[in-house]
Order: C-alpha cells, then structure tokens, then sequence
C-alpha cells in the first residue's frame, strides 16, 4: 500500500532477546530488509555473527519497556556493536533520555533516536530535552526517526509534532530517517493510525522532493548498510 522496496523490522520489546522470529523474518525478507534486535551484554559473538548475516544492523533498548536487559548494559555493549558497524537505538520518554544522558553521551557506536525523542506537547521545542538533542546532533552521531507522531501529538493535524520534526531536519538532515511504527503497538486494535496518511506527513514535514529522497533512501541506505535497489 505504500510502496515502499525496504525495510526495517524492529524486535517488538515484549519478545526481549528472543530474537529467532526476527531471524526468520529477515530471512524470508531477503536482501532489502534489516532488523534491529533486543540484546543484552551476554550475547556470544557467534550469535551477533548470526544476527548480522541475516540483516541486523542495530540493538534497540526500549528504556520505558526493558525485557531481558537493563539500561547499565549500553555503553558496554555499545563497544561490541562499534566493532560490527552497528549502531544502538533507544526507545523513551523525553524524560527517560534526560536520565540517561550520561550513558547516551559516551557510546562507542552510533545513537539512533525512536520517535523524535517523544518531546512531550505542548512544550514541543521549549522543552529541556530539546537543548539535549541538538547537541547529541551536534556531535554528529546521533540520529533521530521521524516516527510516532501521534505519541505525543495535542494536535488532531499533528501540526504540533510537526514543528518538531522540521526542527531534526533543519538541524541534521542528513541523520533523519522515517519509521512507520507499525503495527503501532501502544494503539488499541479500533484506533490504530492509517498508514498511508502518516507518510503522507513526510510531504509536509519535508516539501522538497530532494530531502524527502535523503530521508526515504539515501540516509536508511547509510544507516543500515541497504545495497543498491
């Protein structure tokens, strides 16, 4: 339905390290897919060789949602995915990142951001955590997902989130990759977001076809290592 010819499947947080159906997944998948995989610091070698031969680019800590890991095991496992070329992605409040500055500070790998940092509204680019951000970009490794604006959105057009989101990419354009959320997992089976209208945002968020084209494909090709379509 949107057409899209990649994409990246992120281990859902209630499976925590079980990650054989992402495995399985990604196999079927076949080249154009990646995956992002819930690990802890006990994982042997041989198994990050087996994630990473079928696609897995990252490790995902959802600081609001931990399963089978803690939040002290990121920096030292940052160090082991360095090593691959991986990078480690965070789920959590704005708040939570707060919290965990420190650690997210002194990564030895790439930082990738879930749902623009969850900034909370109306606050949006007042907000402390904002000042966070844009040095974490600053600093020329961090990412952030243009995702989940309904998260945190006051606005029924979004409008709110919006702001933030042009804020990324005014600041970082080229660390700025887009994410679905799907299947939307905080969302109840009857309210769940129409996907085609979410990427449609990207329209607004970015009108030239130029950086919509960075978001969409250049910047996800640098991040998860995609070969050429």
């Amino acid at each position: 339905r949107l057409g899209l010819q990649r994409h990246v499947i992120v281990q859902p947080s209630t499976y925590g390290t079980d990650n054989r159906l992402l495995l399985d997944t990604l196999r079927a998948a076949g080249p154009q897919a990646r995956g992002v995989a819930v690990l802890g610091t006990e994982a042997s070698e041989a198994e990050l060789q087996t994630l990473h031969d079928a696609g897995v680019r990252g490790v995902r800590f959802n600081l609001s949602f931990l399963v089978g890991v803690s939040a002290d095991m990121m920096l030292p496992l940052s160090k082991r995915l360095a090593e691959r070329g991986w990078h480690l992605q965070v789920n959590g409040t704005a708040a939570l990142l707060q919290a965990h500055e420190a650690a997210l500070s002194q990564l030895a790998c790439p930082l990738v951001i879930d749902h623009m940092g969850q900034l909370p509204q109306p606050a949006g680019l007042k907000h402390p955590a904002w000042r966070l951000y844009q040095r974490w970009l600053d600093g020329g490794r961090t990412w952030f997902k243009l995702s989940g604006a309904y998260l945190t959105a006051q606005r029924a057009d979004l409008a709110d989130v919006g702001t933030v989101a042009q804020a990324l990419l005014s600041h970082a354009p080229e660390r700025m990759v887009w994410g679905s959320d799907w299947p939307h997992p905080t969302k109840k089976a009857d309210a769940k977001p129409d996907d085609a209208a979410y990427f449609d945002l990207i329209a607004q968020w970015a009108p030239d076809a130029r950086l919509r084209h960075r978001i969409l494909v250049d910047n996800p090709a640098v991040l998860y290592g995609f070969p050429s379509l």
